[in-house]
């Protein structure tokens, strides 16, 4: 039988799932995660404001109305509130926390203080910096009971130390023993950071190793060339920054890659198994066309002798007989033997054609993992993967998600007056521009062409729209050069926002229509779709 989790043992797991998922801890996650632990299906979410972002944005509202210094953090608590930013929020309230750790016994009081006779008469402001110093002490005890620990997992000592931190504040109603908690847990911040600098130089040193350990087998590696092109496909990662969306894509292809190859490399096994049974089948046969020349010999050899002891012509006409009998089976063992010697060698033919072509399959497979060859893109395909992951987490987070179709203008004219070769320098220009400019988590792929398609995840229309004018500005900045003389170009672009439940052909129709109007209106330009 399985016993019931308190709602405390919930809400523990549910901060432990948001560390180890890596999601990012905003009300909405929390919630779903803790509904999902009690095994009970989540609440219809409203279009109006959740009573927990209700008291955030009341809490910001009241401290901003406080003296000092404590105003100054409410309105920063409230833009952020405002923008749903709670990433942000967090980090400004984990230093408004400490900021307030460090303030004198005059500062905000963090123990409530014995209740008032009914019959005194509290200032209404003194009344909200009491509550607001209860709920930060709740909060702060909430952070060190879960969510440290769960981040501390590798560190059993430290995240021990954090509890014993959470128990002993929510105990604590004297300045001395909230002195006490406060010298703990700056020690404890410390061995955090301490033992965060030793993790990050033990990570630095496995990531040069295993940059040694790839150049090495690179060094290596001769005609393996399908290996060589994953193995770069690896360096070029590591040479980058990384992030959680380009190592997914990263261990997308290589899945895929690997699955292939294996199917592929299995066939070519089976291709060389063959070509070495057919050669067991040719020595074999040669050896029983020799043991047959041997034994024709061997005949010859007596007949000979019969011959030259013959007496009359009967015994002569019958050796006769015998030798044209015996050379005629000679003659139709080589022409059997002529026969399966040719077959053979078509099979052998055959196969190693097989193995050619499969060879050449999984030189091909290696080249898609690193997307579009000449831009250095996704292409359509990688497209799709990407897309298919970026909707779903939109639809799980409710977060916006915006495409951005752009095609290069007067792009025919450039190839026709400075050649194909200049024209696949302005695509490769194009690429770089966009890819210095936007953020990593904006992915762009090749849709043919000269047209190519951005997805901007976690992004509004607006956003969207005012970074592709931002690349337009960059790509006047950094001009296209072929063969020594500045090329100036340029794209119109259609940026449009996924509407909830919208197809992908809708989405990108509707960025293409806008794309195409930004064409007619005067090129150059961004319009965002209706």
């Amino acid at each position: 039988m399985t016993t019931k989790k308190s709602p405390a043992e919930i809400a523990r797991e549910a901060f432990r799932q948001l560390a180890v998922r890596r999601i990012v801890p905003t009300p909405e996650a929390y919630r779903d995660i803790y509904y999902e632990i009690a095994g009970m299906p989540p609440p219809t979410p409203e279009p109006v404001e959740s009573e927990a972002e209700k008291m955030l944005s009341g809490f910001a509202a009241t401290l901003s109305g406080a003296p000092g210094d404590y105003a100054d953090f409410g309105r920063r608590c409230s833009r952020a509130a405002k923008s749903r930013d709670w990433e942000a929020y967090g980090k400004i309230l984990t230093q408004f926390i400490e900021r307030s750790l460090k303030k004198p016994a005059g500062g905000i009081e963090l123990a409530p203080p014995p209740p008032p006779p009914a019959s005194a008469n509290i200032p209404l402001s003194l009344v909200d910096e009491k509550q607001d110093a209860r709920q930060l002490r709740e909060m702060l005890g909430r952070a060190l009971n879960f969510a440290l620990p769960c981040l501390l997992q590798a560190t059993p000592e430290l995240a021990a130390e954090s509890e014993n931190l959470g128990r002993a504040l929510k105990d604590a109603h004297s300045d001395e023993a909230l002195n006490g908690i406060a010298a703990r847990l700056k020690q404890l911040c410390y061995q955090i950071e301490v033992r965060s600098g030793d993790a990050g130089e033990q990570q630095e040193m496995l990531y040069r190793l295993f940059k040694l350990l790839l150049e090495n087998i690179s060094e290596m590696l001769e005609d393996d060339s399908w290996l060589r092109g994953q193995i770069e496909v690896v360096q070029d990662l590591l040479s980058g920054p990384l992030d959680q969306r380009a190592l997914e894509d990263a261990t997308r292809a290589f899945k895929d890659v690997i699955y292939k190859q294996g199917q592929l490399k299995n066939s070519i096994a089976d291709a060389r198994g063959t070509v070495k049974n057919l050669m067991q089948t040719f020595l074999d046969r040669l050896a029983g066309m020799v043991a047959s020349t041997g034994d024709f010999h061997d005949k010859m050899g007596g007949l000979n002798q019969r011959i030259s002891h013959a007496q009359n012509i009967a015994d002569l006409s019958s050796l006769m007989d015998e030798v044209l009998a015996e050379t005629r089976h000679m003659q139709e063992e080589a022409r059997n033997s002529r026969d399966r010697m040719a077959s053979a060698q078509n099979e052998v033919t055959e196969a190693e054609r097989k193995i050619a072509e499969l060879e050449q399959k999984l030189q091909q497979l290696s080249e898609l993992v690193r997307e579009d060859q000449l831009t250095g893109s996704l292409n359509r395909r990688g497209l799709e993967d990407v897309y298919e992951r970026e909707t779903a987490r939109s639809e799980r987070r409710g977060t916006p998600l915006c495409v951005a179709m752009l095609d290069l203008d007067n792009f025919k004219k450039l190839n026709d007056s400075l050649g194909h070769q200049a024209g696949d320098g302005a695509l490769k220009h194009l690429v770089r521009i966009v890819k210095s400019t936007l953020r990593s988590m904006d992915v762009i792929a090749r849709y043919g062409g000269e047209e190519f398609l951005i997805l901007f995840p976690e992004t509004t229309v607006e956003a969207a729209t005012t970074s592709m004018m931002r690349v337009q500005r960059e790509l006047t900045k950094h001009f296209f050069m072929h063969e020594n003389e500045k090329v100036l170009i340029t794209f119109s672009a259609g940026v449009a926002l996924r509407q909830p439940g919208e197809s992908q052909e809708s989405l990108l129709k509707r960025a293409d229509e806008a794309m195409y109007q930004a064409k007619r209106t005067g090129k150059n330009r961004v319009v965002v779709a209706e």
